[in-house]
């Protein structure tokens, strides 16, 4: 959609879920993958299915300290056996048990021909060469099979699967040493604003350090994301519309951060319908309104997130990171779980438009999750991601909140703040 053209979703901007619907029916999965040894393979999109080649553990274990005896039911107290060996970890017994033999096992190892069942060894005194069961014995064979953690053609792990320290574990457990993986996107970020200075150098009146570049790509880091390039340009349309080129050239996907909305310098929206296409711009969401998606040359998917730096968060997080786990191949984006808090504070709220408000998790006296604001919402306040567990989901017709009111909210602790 061109620059002033229109707007088929009202003035309001455009709710947040058919937003996040345009932005991933819009996005074309990269087709490039690399093969990476197991080690470098944490966070990566497997490429294509990975089978099972052999039984694992391939023999039967114990799976305790203690004797193996030559019979397969349960054994009755005061039975005894005669001790004909040890087996261990890696020194299996090389021999078979008959009726009223045994062997000394430790967890771990194999059990020999004949063996089929394991009396843990505080249940056992040994007088020389023979053992007697002292104590009444579990039904149980604590025996480890062949199989346990997978036969011959089983899936280890299918194509698009996101991988973590567990997938990886089973697979090097599986003999696996190398997978496919696809590449990751490139990202170009561009923060654009007259005002901006690089922290530590002289800040003269009216400017400010540039902190959204920090923000952006450490938090798309913290999500297992690169930024390729990173520019700062000045509000400057012949220099913007340059720098938009040459990202669009050697990235994967845009990000920009200000200029988007409608005033006097905001130049980004007008240059990208220049150089592609305007899918839609504005959101009807609080912070994030000034919001544009679309695409430059070649099809190189573009977001231009606000200029307040929690908003560029926030937006980030709800559109452009699910866009980027479908460019990089993830079948299933990931999303924050949601779970019901109730306020630890009054919160002060005007209707207008859905809210999505940074809040600390805490457990009330009677065990009750709750959330606790701290200090101002304001979309230029870094302050109020510090720290940060919860975007707590506000209703566009919700007045002021009391404490001990409960609202639903995303679960982002442990991942970014």
């Amino acid at each position: 959609m061109a620059a002033g053209a229109a707007e088929p979703y009202g003035r309001e901007g455009l709710p947040l879920d058919e937003a996040r619907r345009r932005v991933l029916s819009a996005i074309t999965p990269l087709n490039q993958s690399v093969t990476v040894p197991l080690n470098e393979a944490l966070g990566r999109v497997s490429a294509e299915a990975v089978l099972a080649t052999d039984p694992v553990p391939g023999f039967r274990a114990s799976i305790m300290d203690g004797y193996a005896l030559g019979q397969t039911h349960p054994p009755t107290m005061g039975d005894r056996w005669m001790l004909k060996g040890r087996a261990s970890a890696g020194r299996p017994f090389n021999g078979k048990l008959s009726a009223g033999e045994c062997i000394r096992i430790l967890t771990g190892a194999p059990l020999p021909e004949g063996a089929g069942w394991i009396l843990p060894q505080e249940l056992i005194s040994v007088n020389n060469n023979q053992i007697q069961l002292n104590q009444e014995a579990s039904d149980r064979p604590w025996i480890r099979a062949a199989d346990e953690e997978c036969q011959p053609g089983d899936p280890l792990m299918v194509t698009g699967q996101r991988l973590g320290p567990a997938d990886l574990a089973r697979l090097a457990s599986c003999g696996v040493a190398q997978l496919t993986v696809r590449r990751k996107p490139r990202i170009g970020l561009l923060i654009s604003g007259d005002e901006l200075v690089p922290p530590g150098a002289p800040r003269p009146p009216g400017t400010i350090w540039e902190s959204n570049g920090t923000l952006l790509e450490t938090m798309l880091q913290t999500l297992g994301q690169e930024v390729h390039e990173r520019r700062v340009v000045a509000d400057q349309p012949d220099a913007l519309r340059v720098t938009l080129s040459d990202l669009a050239d050697c990235c994967d996907v845009v990000v920009s951060t200000g200029g988007v909305s409608a005033g006097d310098s905001d130049w980004i929206r007008p240059l990208v319908a220049e150089l592609g296409s305007v899918n839609f711009w504005k959101l009807f969401l609080r912070p994030g309104r000034p919001f544009a998606f679309g695409a430059l040359r070649d099809g190189v998917p573009f977001f231009g997130l606000p200029g307040n730096p929690v908003a560029a968060a926030v937006t980030g997080l709800q559109l452009l990171w699910p866009a980027l786990q479908v460019l990089e191949g993830q079948s299933e984006p990931e999303q924050f779980p949601r779970i019901q808090v109730e306020l630890a504070d009054p919160l002060a709220r005007r209707p207008g438009r859905p809210e999505l408000a940074r809040a600390r998790l805490e457990t009330s006296r009677d065990g009750a999750l709750a959330a606790r604001v701290d200090g101002s919402q304001a979309s230029s306040r870094i302050g109020s991601l510090q720290g940060a567990d919860l975007l707590l989901e506000l209703p566009a017709d919700a007045g002021d909140l009391k404490p001990g009111d409960r609202v639903w909210a995303q679960l982002i602790r442990g991942r970014l703040f």
